[in-house]
Parts: C-alpha cells; structure tokens; sequence
C-alpha cells in the first residue's frame, strides 16, 4: 500500500512459490520498453517496491471515477476489472483465456499473478490463446486509430 493504492508486490509473490510472468517469460529486469506499453508514465510514480508491482487498487485523481475502499477513494486497477469478471463467471480456474499477442503482458501476465494470489492455487488458466492483430499503413487495425476496414472493404 502507498499513497492510498495497492500493489501486488511480485517478489514476495514470487517468493510465496508463484510464477511470475508466464505467458512472457522474466528475464531479470523489465526493459523501459516493456513499461511503456504496460503502464506507461502512470508506472512511474516511485509507489511500487520494483518495477514489475502493479496496481490493485489506484487513489482517485480529479475527475477520475471512485469509489469507497478501506485504502480511502479510489478505482480497480486495469487487470482486477478483468479478472473478477471471468472469475464471477467461470470460477476460480477456467480452461480457456485469449486476446491479442500484445496482452500477453503486462495484462495476462498479471491477471495470473493476482488471481492465482486470491485463490491460493498455481493455474488460473489452463490454457491461453493469443492473436496476431492486421496492420494498416503499419499500425495495429483499431477503430479507436480511425484506421479500421471491414472484410468487405477488404476484398
């Protein structure tokens, strides 16, 4: 806990016997690159123990939503939203997860870490698939890039 967030601390969740980063396997130090597209500048702000520590639960800025926690206002951080649906749905271990190739971490990766944390067991997920993604121009096909084309189009 820090500033009225919460982080999974990965080394004491390693150390409890978990695996850390399984779908994009640890290789010592999470690259500047690896925390850009995890968390970006929202990973910087000297709450976390280590580099690879990620939120549970985030303090409210201005003019974020919040709600009532014993750590003060605040919201789910990106991957608890994730996990607590499927969970909700499918229990404490479903067969199949899948997105694109660009989840595998940090997202997937630490859906693991926090769900297998909660339930006290190794495999959250037997298995996982992931996607490539179509390219426009160079950049990843998405609506929110205003790049999108329908199969129609396509063809």
């Amino acid at each position: 806990e820090s500033q009225g967030s919460v982080y999974l601390d990965t080394e004491a969740f390693q150390k409890s016997g978990h695996h850390y980063r399984k779908l994009n396997p640890f290789k010592g130090e999470t690259s500047a690159n690896e925390m850009a597209e995890s968390e970006g500048a929202l990973g910087s702000t000297g709450e976390k123990r280590n580099a690879n520590d990620f939120a549970l639960w985030k303090a409210s800025k201005a003019g974020e939503p919040r709600w009532e926690s014993p750590w003060g206002e605040g919201r789910p951080g990106w991957h608890i939203e994730c996990s607590v649906v499927a969970s909700d749905i499918l229990g404490q271990n479903m067969d199949v997860h899948a997105g694109g190739n660009d989840l595998k971490f940090p997202h997937h990766d630490n859906e693991l870490a926090q769900s297998e944390a909660y339930y006290g067991h190794q495999q959250w997920v037997n298995y996982f698939f992931h996607a490539g993604w179509l390219k426009i121009k160079g950049l990843k096909m998405s609506k929110s890039l205003k790049n999108f084309i329908t199969i129609r189009q396509a063809l």
